[in-house]
């Protein structure tokens, strides 16, 4: 039975002390969030309110904003207000995802200008079945079997043990005001459909059937939790340690069954169960794009690389302009230039002879088609494939340095090769000398 002693336990149950935080309360005017309000307000708790008049329902959403605006100037409870205008570009279709997006968008605003930390919105149980419902009937898994969560990290629905009926009872006892949506009753949405049809016709079959299903919600979150942390530590085990990026072992993962390889790269975007098959029998160097990260096949690895945290490097660095052939010799040392890469000794001494060479030479990054004639090997090699005969990884590839000159012709591949074809030789008078010692 919702009392404001039972929603003062709900709401110690997600929050502790409840009394010493800051709230945000999403009121519509309706009977669960007007309920919801007045039951913060019973409890004397530091609270503000956030009304969104979406201007659908006419006069209706006028008088929606009325009750909402008289109880806090009643109570003297700040009161904000966003009302939808042309600049909002209501879509023709998908309403309800617009209006979520809007609504909850306006809502982290003001809890980041007012410094509330919790929103508060007015879920409860007949939203938590209807929930189920839908996600029943798109194979959504326990997740979504697990419905709308009590709390998250800044958002707590603390009616949502509470059914309709009982949101309805406070309020007539109470004589708390608040208004009706009178779309709610057409079935022109899923969700109306649903609580409409479908849910009368199932509370018919039991008498305690909103019970019976709150206590399955609860076994079914509980199974979530269990699930989750035993996915979490065989995520563990199949880590590769690197400060840089997540990487998995693909060997390992491919052993694990669909399930857990499904909820282990769906954390990263990867939730397209038809699609993660493909990640592996890929060849190696292939790639995969989720919206925040980058997943890519090295052999025998799955490396992740967040899109966000991505390092911003140049592209390119202008070495030297020209030669000065009062010279014999002109050394440039790359020390503090050339990244250092695990499992790759950077040190080398490259000698060229300075006639030989178009000026300026600039260090870059690889680009489609670059190839030369490596010292020590017969003939010409692509640059691609000289990476994959030194087998570099994926994550090494791109800290590569190629050494160029004016026309843009590879000079060498730094630290490992320069292109024989400018190398001095015995009759060479100016000499470039390029390097990198590391220091002892």
């Amino acid at each position: 039975m919702l009392e404001k002693f039972s929603f003062k336990n709900q709401l110690e149950n997600l929050v502790q002390n409840p009394e010493n935080h800051s709230y945000l309360l999403a009121v519509s005017g309706g009977a669960d969030s007007m309920v919801l309000a007045s039951l913060f307000q019973g409890l004397r708790l530091t609270y503000e309110v956030a009304h969104i008049n979406y201007k659908l329902r006419g006069t209706d959403s006028d008088l929606d904003q009325k009750t909402v605006q008289d109880f806090c100037e009643k109570n003297h409870i700040q009161f904000h207000l966003y009302e939808v205008s042309e600049k909002d570009r209501k879509p023709e279709n998908s309403i309800q995802l617009w209006a979520r997006e809007l609504r909850y968008r306006f809502f982290r605003e003001i809890q980041e200008q007012e410094n509330l930390k919790f929103l508060v919105t007015a879920h409860h149980l007949n939203d938590q079945l209807e929930t189920f419902i839908i996600n029943l009937s798109k194979a959504s898994g326990i997740n979504g079997l697990s419905g709308i969560p009590a709390g998250t990290s800044n958002t707590i629905r603390p009616l949502l043990n509470f059914s309709k009926k009982e949101i309805y009872e406070y309020a007539e006892k109470n004589k708390i005001d608040f208004r009706e949506d009178l779309s709610n009753k057409k079935n022109d949405y899923l969700r109306n459909k649903i609580r409409n049809e479908i849910v009368p016709k199932l509370l018919e079959t039991n008498d305690h059937f909103l019970e019976n299903f709150k206590k399955s919600s609860y076994y079914l979150n509980q199974t979530k939790d269990f699930v989750h942390k035993q996915i979490e530590e065989i995520e563990n085990k199949l880590t590769v340690f690197n400060p840089e990026h997540k990487i998995l072992s693909k060997e390992k993962l491919a052993q694990e069954s669909a399930f857990v390889q499904f909820e282990i790269l769906k954390k990263y975007g990867f939730d397209c169960e038809e699609e993660i098959p493909k990640i592996f029998t890929a060849e190696n160097g292939s790639s995969f794009f989720s919206k925040e990260y980058q997943l890519m096949i090295n052999r025998n690895e799955l490396i992740l690389v967040d899109k966000d945290k991505k390092q911003e490097t140049k592209d390119e660095l202008l070495l030297i302009e020209g030669f000065d052939f009062s010279e014999n010799t002109i050394s440039i040392s790359l020390e503090n230039t050339i990244d250092h890469i695990d499992g790759i000794n950077n040190n080398f001494e490259w000698e060229f002879d300075a006639t030989k060479l178009q000026f300026p030479l600039r260090l870059r990054k690889q680009q489609d088609g670059d190839e030369f004639f490596p010292v020590v090997f017969p003939g010409k090699k692509k640059v691609s494939k000289f990476f994959r005969d030194e087998k570099l990884s994926i994550l090494a590839r791109p800290k590569i340095w190629i050494l160029c000159d004016g026309h843009n012709s590879v000079l060498g591949v730094i630290p490992f090769r320069q292109d024989r074809r400018y190398t001095k030789d015995e009759k060479t008078k100016s000499i470039l000398k390029i390097f990198n010692e590391k220091k002892k």
